[in-house]
């Protein structure tokens, strides 16, 4: 029996995470990161990330306390830490910067510096982020990968 070919994941598109109000969740999200809407609804609302986007779906949500999250990568992890802890929002006790959202999401902070998922030069360009690096850890590990510059 052949097998056929399959895809090869290449990255997000999107994330879409449940949340109980559209505005209340923009508001929750704005307060330590730039809102910059794609789209919206009344159910759905979409925050551009230059090439990706986070999309905010009102639903009921499930168990607060489930083990659903994402990381959401930042260019000044610092700045989301003070933000977060000038709103007062809690901070989880694990070895991450990790909060959950008022519908129980859990986000996980990431520097971009410190992640292998890259931008092209073109593309940070586009989100004013120009000179935005890797640090040499994520460097390393894109070699490793043969994705090294």
């Amino acid at each position: 029996m052949t097998q056929s070919k399959k895809a090869r994941a290449v990255g997000f598109n999107h994330i879409a995470i449940e949340v109980g109000d559209i505005d209340e969740a923009l508001e929750f999200y704005g307060q330590f990161m730039e809102i910059n809407l794609r789209g919206r609804s009344e159910t759905m609302a979409f925050i551009d990330m230059g090439d990706q986007f986070l999309a905010l779906q009102k639903a009921i949500p499930t168990d607060p306390e489930s083990g659903r999250h994402f990381g959401l990568v930042v260019d000044d992890k610092a700045a989301v830490e003070a933000a977060v802890e000038a709103a007062g929002i809690k901070r989880e006790v694990s070895r991450f910067f990790d909060f959950r959202d008022p519908w129980g999401n859990l986000v996980e902070i990431v520097e971009y510096a410190n992640v292998q998922f890259s931008k092209s030069p073109g593309v940070l360009r586009g989100m004013g982020l120009e000179g935005l690096e890797k640090n040499e850890k994520a460097l390393g590990e894109l070699a490793e990968k043969g994705m090294g510059e």
